[in-house]
């Protein structure tokens, strides 16, 4: 008996202190807490007031760098296909189509020679990576702060940005694909023209001759460059080498022969050119030949 009344007493103690903690919200919440970012120091040291915001009357402030849905601003898309190459998760989609001339330009002064007949984008692949925004070269694609886009189909989420109806789109086609088949046959005319003429005057088209193999030249350094003294003046002729005769040494206590005394030939001296030839001056002798001699055995 005395755990059944216990219990009933701590229900109720349990539900007055419930009740004081609503009582006094409710009362608080006569004030409202003033609306402030996120970012600021002092957005989670209020306690007191009503902080519940009436969605979607009522929003969060969001910051100008939100990375969020992404937009696409035609007049300035050039059709590059990067952003579709890129995307990790391939939520973009582009079908390009070729013009005959240049269309516009980009607000940088790019040129845009190519139409758009498809670019969307589905959201519900999207991983707000934002790759896709650092590479555009124009920078016509961007992410937005606009984070309430919920829907309740799918399909929804697929955004289209492109710039022709699906008649333009074949109109545009088809008007290319002209252009080319005139193009060609424009090349054929030509070519069938040059060669009546060719036949008409009889000339024989010459075969164009191979352009000569590039050959590099030497460089001579400015050190190796002879100076004009050494080009204007002939070379010198060398010198001949003297010949070389051994001499006979003879044994301790032998005479010498009489081959001994006999002199040998020496080799002619050249006079130089560059030397004085007057009569009057003297001729300068030429060097002894050098004889090596060996040493008698003790």
């Amino acid at each position: 008996m005395n755990s059944y009344f216990k219990h009933i007493q701590e229900g109720i103690q349990t539900t007055l202190t419930g009740m004081r903690l609503t009582w006094r919200h409710l009362w608080a919440a006569r004030q409202r807490r003033s609306e402030h970012s996120i970012r600021e120091n002092d957005y989670f040291a209020s306690s007191d007031g009503m902080v519940t915001l009436q969605y979607p009357f009522e929003t969060m402030p969001i910051p100008d760098n939100g990375r969020y849905r992404l937009h696409n601003e035609m007049d300035d898309c050039i059709v590059c296909d990067k952003c579709a190459k890129i995307c990790p998760v391939d939520c973009i989609e582009i079908e390009p189509i070729k013009a005959t001339g240049e269309v516009g330009k980009a607000s940088d002064g790019s040129p845009i020679r190519l139409y758009a007949a498809k670019f969307d984008i589905d959201m519900a692949k999207c991983c707000y990576c934002g790759l896709c925004t650092t590479v555009c070269p124009t920078e016509c694609l961007t992410m937005t702060k606009t984070f309430d886009f919920s829907e309740f189909e799918m399909r929804d989420m697929n955004y289209q940005f492109g710039n022709l109806t699906p008649a333009q789109a074949e109109e545009k086609r088809a008007l290319y694909e002209q252009f080319m088949a005139e193009k060609e046959a424009f090349k054929k005319q030509i070519a069938v023209g040059s060669e009546q003429l060719a036949e008409s005057s009889g000339n024989v088209p010459v075969p164009s001759r191979p352009k000569p193999a590039f050959v590099p030249k030497k460089q001579v350094a400015v050190s190796e460059q002879p100076l004009a003294d050494e080009v204007s003046a002939p070379p010198a002729p060398p010198r001949p080498k003297p010949a070389f005769v051994p001499k006979k040494q003879s044994v301790v206590g032998e005479q010498p022969s009489a081959e001994a005394h006999v002199k040998e030939p020496q080799a002619e001296v050249q006079p130089d050119k560059n030397e004085n030839t007057d009569s009057g001056a003297e001729k300068p002798r030429p060097k002894p030949v050098f004889k090596p001699t060996m040493r008698p055995k003790s």
